[in-house]
């Protein structure tokens, strides 16, 4: 999926930036009052522009801004408004890219290259879609054609919170409107060739799919890994609902700005916490970019620390016999320790701390905001002190908004000296600050900074307790202080982990239903029979927030009401539904069997699919989709569901593709340009957007770019951009560009156009033998386009081709041979144009699954060497040569080349000396050498 980015201004002439010294795509000729001028430098330019690079997601226009690309009908550089819905159409009446199901031959290698499936919305495709898309089908086409069984399939992450926000906004079923995106999708998904096996279609939403992911549900309770916990959730009274962490901003809602509180409410959670050690470890294993790898490492966040005891004081400084109890991962740093802090959710928040809920503000804020270091920290006294168990000091108690109830033990001793956060609180509310740990650098502390990292402990021995760490080194200081608290019953070892257990349950209706029943009489919780599975999704005509903190099912109440199957005792339904992350969990296995309804996926069939060998998506699903999937991959694992320890062998993060260029022309009020330097002077000022051409600055809809350029040249230039995990600008040349590589292509093969602008239905190609040179050519193209798309490189691929083009133009006759293996070569990059090549150059099938061309070595060699001649002698130049040049053919070449004629033009030869391949020597007689020439 595409990232929205904001609006990122580049100042173009600018002094201070050489870099981005560009140039106008205006006509130099002209009359245009835009053209910048080159004489005066900034000071005094007419004009300064304003580059704005927008998301091709969204333009960063409002609506009223954006202009519709302009339907004018172009030149066609060839015939693909015929040639590719023709080509679509024969696909999908032959179903020409079904993998085999029962009947599939499992001798041959196998290929599961898969798309992270997309989220169906309303807007449909834009441009970045299907850069992951053709990506996947180039490599798809590519195996198919070297004998491989290809998976390649496609389905839809159907449930989502837009879609149930559309229901309450204008009453219509959130079913409804998800199918009618789907089918749009599928239309244009199938408008750009892309050779999905549409018979292995899913969808989250249907019955016959969720019946799996709650059958997963179950398992996982059957295990212990879903329970139930009372949690803090955003809770907005005014829209009477539960908020995500990104819906709350400041204390507030995003929609509407009403007040939101943290408020306990049941929930579901998943134990992922269980698997943190697996999660971690497999990663070592897994084909994937190491960005991802660490960002999953850091969101698991395995350390290695202490839980250490702190005694709380009573009035008289006493010690009583309730203890907090903190994690550290900095235990040398005990000495260091001025105060403690507790979360706002903490439980001996209420019952120790005099202090009421309503005086501690962090308590309106999300996680989200808590944990965003540059927010400001904010705490309250609780008139509490505990005990510093190293050096016997009381040390006052706080409630802040920094520490998270979910994270270790809900509170942290706090060493302002050495940690950012600590230090930033200190300073605000005036606790102590006192240094423990001496930097190499001396100059360290006196910076007015913390310093964080490790060093020579000072300031730190207490000999009533037995505890003296000075002169140590931060490590071996940390194993004291644990060696000592374990001794003196202070504290123990401890392996902590940031990864948090997965919260599990939505106060939403467009989701799964979670299948649990709680008995009346006793509020037992009892899962459903297998056998009664799937539990479908109710009806509802109102899908709007209960007002109470009830989910919008229970107002289903002939739904919720029900009888335990087993006791036919009264029962009440859960009334949670799961979250959007549950059907995305596993769907690469359904893809494997997909119409199965006996079991989740056949064993044989997983056994031969899986792992997936190619996912390709979003970087934003770095952390939480794939980490999920491999947690439920994990534990079907564990219970014979699956053969494999993790889901996906290699993971492609696609870059994102940002909008064209705009300029904004500044205005004064009477609408005279001015420079953009001046306006700090102006109390008034307007901004024009300037379009350079008709799409800039818009959402650029694939439907028309397939409309005016084919859906060949959309494929063909997204991996032409650039590399296929680099970001890139969509430029409309650019496509302009390819559009010709194909309509050159075109004429190639199958020649001019006639006078009615029509073409033959052959082709220009001969039945005789290449020569060598055009079989060095074509393997040298083969060779490189095979090594590109293996390294999924298809940029570079395109260039090879290319360059085989301009040479082949050069050619007096084109042999078939060369011709149907150039044709095999673009067909997994432009499907459509190739097919019907194929076609014209008189076969009857597809190309779909004809064998990929191999490069032949003996080709690739190159022939030709580079001689070295001497005249009497001494070397006067050079000559490139065949490596089977004779001596007759070396001296002829020699006699025409421009710089050795001078000496061998009118001259009597006395004799020749010729080594093959290493030089020819030329030996004059010297009666009539002419002067000039010595």
């Amino acid at each position: 999926m595409l990232l929205q980015h904001p609006l990122l201004h580049i100042h173009l002439l600018s002094q201070h930036s050489p870099a981005l010294s560009l140039s106008f795509p205006f006509p130099s000729k002209t009359k245009n009052p835009l053209s910048p001028s080159p004489i005066r430098r900034r000071a005094s330019s007419a004009l300064r522009f304003r580059s704005i690079r927008n998301s091709a997601t969204n333009g960063g226009v409002s609506e009223t801004e954006q202009q519709k690309p302009s339907q004018q009908t172009l030149n066609r550089a060839y015939p693909f408004h015929e040639i590719e819905p023709k080509w679509q159409l024969f696909w999908d009446q032959n179903r020409t890219f079904r993998t085999p199901d029962d009947d599939i031959d499992t001798s041959k290698p196998k290929y599961y290259v898969l798309d992270m499936f997309p989220y169906p919305s309303g807007a449909g495709l834009h441009v970045g879609h299907p850069l992951g898309y053709t990506a996947t089908d180039i490599l798809a086409r590519y195996k198919r054609m070297q004998g491989y069984n290809v998976l390649h399939p496609m389905g839809w992450d159907a449930f989502g919170l837009p879609a149930e926000q559309y229901a309450i906004d204008t009453g219509t079923h959130p079913r409804l409107t998800t199918v009618r995106n789907i089918n749009r999708f599928r239309t244009q998904l199938k408008s750009l060739g892309f050779s999905y096996d549409w018979d292995r279609e899913i969808s989250t939403i249907e019955p016959d799919y969720y019946k799996w992911t709650q059958w997963i549900f179950l398992q996982l309770l059957k295990r212990g890994l879903a329970y139930q916990a009372e949690v803090p959730v955003n809770w907005c009274p005014a829209l009477g609902t539960v908020l995500a962490n990104e819906e709350v901003v400041d204390g507030v809602s995003e929609r509407g700005g009403h007040p939101v509180v943290r408020k306990p409410m049941r929930q579901w959670m998943l134990k992922i916490t269980a698997y943190a050690d697996r999660l971690l470890e497999d990663l070592n294993d897994l084909d994937w970019p190491e960005s991802v790898k660490e960002m999953q490492r850091n969101w698991i966040g395995r350390s290695e620390g202490a839980e250490m005891e702190f005694c709380i004081l009573d009035s008289d400084e006493k010690e009583r016999d309730i203890k907090i109890i903190v994690y550290t991962t900095r235990p040398d740093t005990i000495f260091g320790a001025t105060y403690l802090v507790v979360a706002p959710e903490h439980p001996l928040l209420s019952s120790l701390f005099p202090v009421p809920r309503a005086n501690i503000p962090c308590l309106k804020k999300s996680d989200l905001e808590r944990t965003e270091l540059q927010k400001e920290k904010t705490g309250v006294f609780t008139g509490c002190y505990a005990k510093n168990p190293a050096n016997g000091e009381a040390i006052p108690i706080w409630v802040a908004d920094y520490v998270l109830g979910s994270y270790g033990t809900g509170a942290i001793m706090a060493v302002p000296a050495h940690d950012s956060r600590d230090y930033e609180f200190a300073l605000k509310y005036d606790v102590p600050v006192r240094w423990v740990v001496m930097p190499d650098d001396k100059s360290i502390n006196e910076s007015g900074k913390a310093f964080p990292g490790e060093g020579i402990i000072v300031n730190s021995s207490n000999t009533l307790v037995g505890l003296d760490i000075n002169g140590l080194y931060s490590k071996e200081a940390a194993l004291k202080v644990i060696e000592w608290a374990e001794k003196s019953g202070n504290g123990k070892r401890k392996v902590n982990y940031k990864l948090r257990d997965w919260l599990f349950a939505r106060q939403r209706y467009w989701g799964e239903p979670i299948p649990v029943i709680f008995l009346d009489d006793n509020g037992e919780t009892v899962p459903l029979h297998e056998t009664e599975l799937p539990l479908i999704l109710p009806e509802l005509d109102d899908f709007s927030p209960s007002g109470t903190g009830e989910p919008p099912l229970s107002k289903a109440v002939s739904w919720v009401k029900t009888t335990d199957s087993l006791s036919g005792r009264p029962a009440t339904r859960e009334t949670n539904t799961m979250p959007q992350w549950a059907g995305s969990c596993w769907y690469y296995l359904r893809f494997m069997d997909p119409k199965n309804s006996k079991e989740l996926v056949d064993k044989a069939k997983e056994r031969y699919w899986g792992p997936v060998d190619v996912y390709v998506g979003g970087a934003e699903h770095a952390v939480l989709h794939l980490l999920y999937a491999r947690f439920w991959h994990k534990v079907l694992f564990d219970i014979g569901v699956v053969s494999t320890k993790e889901p996906f062998q290699c993971v492609i993060n696609q870059g994102i593709i940002l909008g064209e260029v705009q300029y904004m022309a500044c205005k004064d009020q009477d609408g005279n340009l001015i420079s953009a330097d001046s306006t700090a002077m102006l109390n008034e000022y307007n901004l024009e957007r300037i379009p350079e051409e008709k799409c800039r600055g818009n959402v650029v809809n694939p439907d028309d770019v397939v409309s005016e350029y084919g859906a060949d040249s959309l494929r063909l230039y997204e991996m032409f951009m650039g590399p296929l995990r680099d970001s890139k600008t969509w430029s409309t040349s650019g496509i302009e560009g390819v559009h010709r590589f194909l309509g050159r292509t075109w004429r190639l093969i199958v020649g001019s156009p006639l006078s009615d602008g029509t073409y033959t239905d052959r082709t220009v190609s001969v039945d005789e033998e290449p020569t060598i040179e055009q079989l060095r050519c074509l393997h040298k193209c083969i060779a490189k386009v095979t090594e590109e798309i293996e390294g999924t490189r298809f940029n570079t691929g395109i260039s090879a081709m290319m360059e085989f083009l301009n040479a082949a133009y050069k050619w007096d006759k084109h042999p078939r041979s060369i011709v149907e293996a150039f044709v095999l070569l673009l067909a997994p990059y432009a499907p459509h144009m190739a097919e019907e090549l194929w076609s014209r150059l008189g076969h009857t099938k597809s190309l779909a699954y004809e064998p990929f061309p191999k490069a032949n070595p003996a080709y690739l060699k190159d022939s030709t060497i580079v001689l070295p001649v001497q005249i009497n002698g001494k070397t006067r130049g050079t000559i490139q040569v065949e490596e089977t040049c004779t001596e007759e053919d070396a001296f002829v070449l020699a006699s025409r080349d421009e710089k050795l004629s001078k000496y061998l033009d009118g001259q009597s030869v006395r004799k020749r000396i010729y080594v093959p391949g290493k030089i020819l020597n030329v030996v004059l007689d010297r009666k009539n050498i002419k002067v000039g020439a010595q």
